[in-house]
């Protein structure tokens, strides 16, 4: 496949990065993707973006989490009616 430029478009593959978690033991994994996106925003509101181990629920939710399910909370969190407070 090749661009409008000409060039080869060069593909990588996709690695998950979600771990272990034995509070989800199932195969339905909806669950950890919630939890993984609610601990991460506590934890860069109690620590800051720059706090490293931060990441690690960063890449657990963009790995289990469909995209639109994640920018429908953003957009939630924006809006004021996230249901969850990420302040605490």
């Amino acid at each position: 496949m090749s661009d409008e430029h000409g060039d080869e478009l060069v593909t990588k593959p996709f690695k998950f990065v979600t771990g272990v978690d034995s509070r989800f033991p199932n195969q339905n994994q909806t669950k950890h993707c919630w939890q993984n996106y609610v601990d991460y925003h506590k934890c860069i509101n109690a620590k800051g973006e720059e706090f490293a181990p931060c990441r690690q629920f960063l890449l657990a939710y963009k790995s289990l989490c469909p995209s639109s399910w994640y920018q429908r909370w953003d957009d939630q969190r924006e809006g004021g009616n996230f249901p969850v407070k990420l302040d605490q």
